[in-house]
């Protein structure tokens, strides 16, 4: 018979129902305070005022968030699944503006990466970022190629200003 684990399952507990149910009066929330009203707590890492630890402590070393280039993945296993399914045709070479044309992803990225998971049966012709050892073995042992080019500059977050769309006034949009 199936049951859940002991202790998965607890009964709600009824507060503010009286003392004898050890919940009674303040319901558990102690005496006053902003913790005590029924939206009050505080943020995490505040300190009741004091300079919180994240603030006392120096910022250490660097980031590069700005600069890093975010891949599509996608796996053998999708690309056979697409073709099959006639999103992706087989004579063309696939790259990152065919997967974006397929529907695979909407979203703009710098490139993409081809990943080895599943099976490929299909001979395709993919122009990728970057792939895994495994995807260059299944592509090749499909009858496939597979080239690596090096992506130079942002594709997605980081337009040139003379293509970007948004955040463009009407103002501007008419002076042009």
């Amino acid at each position: 018979q199936l049951r859940d684990n002991p202790g998965a399952n607890k009964d709600k507990i009824r507060v503010g129902r009286g003392i004898g149910s050890g919940k009674g009066k303040t319901s558990g929330r102690g005496v006053k305070g902003q913790k005590a009203r029924k939206s009050g707590n505080v943020r995490a890492g505040f300190e009741g005022g004091q300079n919180p630890l994240y603030r006392r402590l120096p910022m250490r070393g660097f980031n590069n968030t700005n600069f890093t280039k975010t891949f599509a993945e996608v796996n053998v296993s999708t690309l056979q699944r697409m073709v099959e399914d006639g999103r992706l045709d087989a004579s063309q070479p696939v790259t990152i503006d065919s997967i974006i044309a397929s529907g695979l992803t909407k979203k703009p990225y710098d490139g993409l990466k081809i990943l080895g998971n599943g099976e490929l049966t299909t001979k395709l012709t993919i122009t990728a970022a970057a792939a895994s050892a495994s995807a260059i073995e299944k592509v090749k042992k499909a009858g496939g190629s597979l080239s690596i080019i090096e992506v130079k500059e942002h594709i997605g977050r980081y337009l040139p200003k003379s293509e970007r769309t948004e955040g463009v006034s009407q103002r501007a949009k008419a002076s042009k």
